[in-house]
């Protein structure tokens, strides 16, 4: 069984769009998306579910593109 985590990086504008475009052609060729995030590479299945979430607070906003999966 793999150890949590919760990790949150930050990356340049040019990295962002780049993992973003990846992610993109994965979906669009119906093929899983592999991303290396802190050191371990991560496999996202086809059947991942994707959704975007929005917060807001007094002081800032925040949009989250997540994906889901079970490990099952």
């Amino acid at each position: 069984m793999k150890e949590e985590r919760d990790i949150e990086i930050d990356y340049s504008t040019q990295e962002f769009v780049a993992k973003l475009r990846r992610l993109a052609d994965a979906l669009e060729c119906g093929d899983k998306f592999e991303i290396q995030i802190a050191n371990e590479r991560i496999y996202v299945p086809v059947r991942a579910k994707y959704n975007i979430e929005h917060e807001r607070s007094d002081s800032e906003e925040e949009i989250e593109f997540q994906i889901k999966w079970s490990r099952d």
